[in-house]
């Protein structure tokens, strides 16, 4: 995707070098930060100086490749750092499913060369980049599958950014809205605030106006009016985990939103490529949901009319809060889920078709 005339991914490696979007400073500043050390990669991940499913998977990837490259040049020690290094990167967030996945990818390939160090850091190297490549292609035919859902000026409901920024490249629930865009459907589309990070407001608005596509931000809970008054056609939403039962773990308030829709008669639809489905997790039940910290919810953060970025306080002094980042939506809700490979029905049948598709070996 194009930032002003340049193109950006929403994380890149150069050398032993990870190159990030700093997502916290959108949508008032766009900066990119650089990683040096497995170790800063880690904390990107768990600070959501990178967030999405695929950004957070290519991110952990390239953070294992590093610790390869850092690892001593005893085969022995070798082993003992990557696995470390591998374990805490695997711990930065425990509900992305793409998370495990990339480090899994380049795990894998490193133990494959050892004990030749040299060769094990190459494979490293060029694993990591293949998930990065992978991710932005799935993602691009996700687009291309869902496109087809979306008809001529459909008000168009989402929840969090599942966008560029989620992903290395396109997203997986804007993908379909970009590709519908760039064909002259003139999609429209509502934009969930997002509380607490405020991630619709803060990215998924700022991609939508760089892209050109006509849209509002409304607030979390002004979805179901909009569907009840007949202004939305259609509910994209992406996942972070899904289950091979066909649950869906999403950014908190898409079960929510997937029940008023399911009410509505509206078709829910998820955008994810294949490698966030889990096929070890066999239902919603089993999906771990990560709680972030209170402050996140008791603070917010923006600019002031003088144009200084403040954080403020939104509730009484002494209030507990609480933060589940992630809900789990049924798969009776979710009309069918748009992967790389096409639309499948989120079944038990339909996960495993869509696996198949992914492996026919399997």
């Amino acid at each position: 995707m194009r930032v002003g005339d340049h193109h950006y991914r929403t994380v890149w490696m150069e050398g032993s070098k990870v190159f990030l979007i700093d997502q916290p400073k959108l949508p008032h500043r766009f900066e990119i930060t650089t990683t040096d050390h497995h170790r800063q990669t880690a904390k990107a991940i768990k600070d959501m100086v990178v967030r999405g499913a695929g950004a957070i998977g290519a991110t952990g990837a390239y953070g294992a490749a590093q610790a390869a490259l850092e690892a001593p040049s005893d085969p022995h020690d070798f082993r003992i750092y990557f696995a470390t290094a591998v374990e805490h990167l695997r711990a930065t967030r425990p509900t992305a499913q793409n998370l495990f996945y990339g480090i899994g990818r380049v795990s894998k390939a490193v133990m494959k060369e050892l004990p030749d160090v040299s060769a094990a850091r190459e494979a490293a190297v060029a694993a990591a980049g293949e998930v990065a490549e992978e991710d932005a292609g799935a993602c691009r035919r996700i687009g291309e599958h869902g496109a087809s859902l979306i008809g001529e000026g459909w008000g168009i409901s989402t929840h969090c950014n599942a966008g560029w920024l989620a992903f290395v490249d396109w997203g997986s629930a804007l993908s379909p809205v970009y590709a519908a865009h760039r064909r002259g459907q003139r999609p429209f589309v509502y934009v969930d605030e997002t509380r607490p990070r405020g991630q619709g407001a803060n990215l998924t608005a700022w991609e939508l106006g760089g892209e050109g596509i006509s849209h509002a931000l409304i607030a979390d809970n002004a979805a179901g009016h909009f569907m009840q008054r007949g202004a939305i056609q259609i509910v994209l939403v992406g996942s972070d985990r899904i289950a091979r039962n066909g649950d869906v773990a999403n950014k908190i308030g898409t079960y929510t939103h997937a029940v008023v829709a399911h009410e509505m008669g509206i078709p829910f639809y998820v955008a994810a490529p294949t490698t966030t489905i889990d096929p070890q997790c066999p239902s919603g039940d089993d999906i771990p949901i990560e709680e972030r910290d209170a402050d996140e919810v008791l603070y917010t953060v923006g600019r002031d009319d003088e144009g200084q970025i403040r954080r403020v306080r939104v509730a009484p002094s002494g209030c507990a809060a609480r933060n589940p980042a992630f809900d789990v939506t049924p798969a009776r809700y979710i009309t069918g889920i748009i992967t790389e490979h096409g639309v499948f029905p989120a079944t038990p049948d339909g996960i495993a078709r869509t696996l198949k598709a992914r492996d026919p070996a399997t």
